[in-house]
């Protein structure tokens, strides 16, 4: 969980940086997404580390919450820049920026998946579901940037509200994974274990 963290904010602050630089909307919706991943680690920690299920429940519908707020605030950014428009520039590190949040997010992933399965965590897989798409959504940010440098700047903004439907695709994925875990550990919560 701390490494998927640890990753995932190095990328985001890489990407930070890279954003001042190019004025990316693409690279925006890639990297305030990023920071809300990163920080979805730290509800899941608190709740395997007191192993409370109903904790890890409340850890998955914060990263539900924390899905769509970036979709949100990634859309709306997106829609500015089409009213507004204002063409990226450092078109190498725009790339190479998402070359960083594809690699952090598919690290991300793999640590999220295997400590998913491992403890049999659906809040845990979805997010490791998640940290993959995030991948391909990093991916954007380099088309991006490949299409502004062939002189179509609009594709930008474009693509950033492309990566806002995606994760709004991705919050509802994890909400009915989330909810499916809930009616399913429900039967048992009856059984006795209240506690959880």
């Amino acid at each position: 969980m701390l490494i998927s963290l640890g990753v995932l904010t190095v990328a985001a602050l890489i990407q930070l940086a890279v954003f001042w630089l190019s004025g990316s909307v693409a690279l925006l919706a890639d990297l305030i997404h990023n920071f809300g991943d990163a920080l979805t680690a730290v509800p899941l920690g608190i709740a395997f580390a007191t192993k409370s299920l109903r904790g890890e429940r409340w850890a998955g519908l914060t990263i539900v919450a924390v899905i769509l707020t970036s979709a949100i605030i990634a859309g709306f950014e997106a829609i500015q820049r089409l009213i507004s428009p204002q063409h990226p520039t450092h078109l190498l590190a725009l790339a190479i920026a998402g070359l960083v949040g594809v690699a952090g997010n598919e690290i991300a992933a793999q640590f999220r998946l295997r400590g998913g399965r491992r403890i049999n965590s659906a809040p845990l897989i979805a997010d490791g579901k998640h940290a993959r798409v995030d991948g391909l959504v990093s991916a954007g940010v380099i088309a991006s940037a490949i299409a502004v440098a062939i002189g179509i700047p609009i594709a930008d903004p474009l693509i950033g509200l492309a990566i806002s439907c995606v994760l709004i695709k991705v919050t509802w994925d994890s909400w009915r994974i989330l909810r499916r875990d809930t009616e399913t550990a429900r039967p048992a919560a009856h059984g006795g274990d209240a506690s959880a």
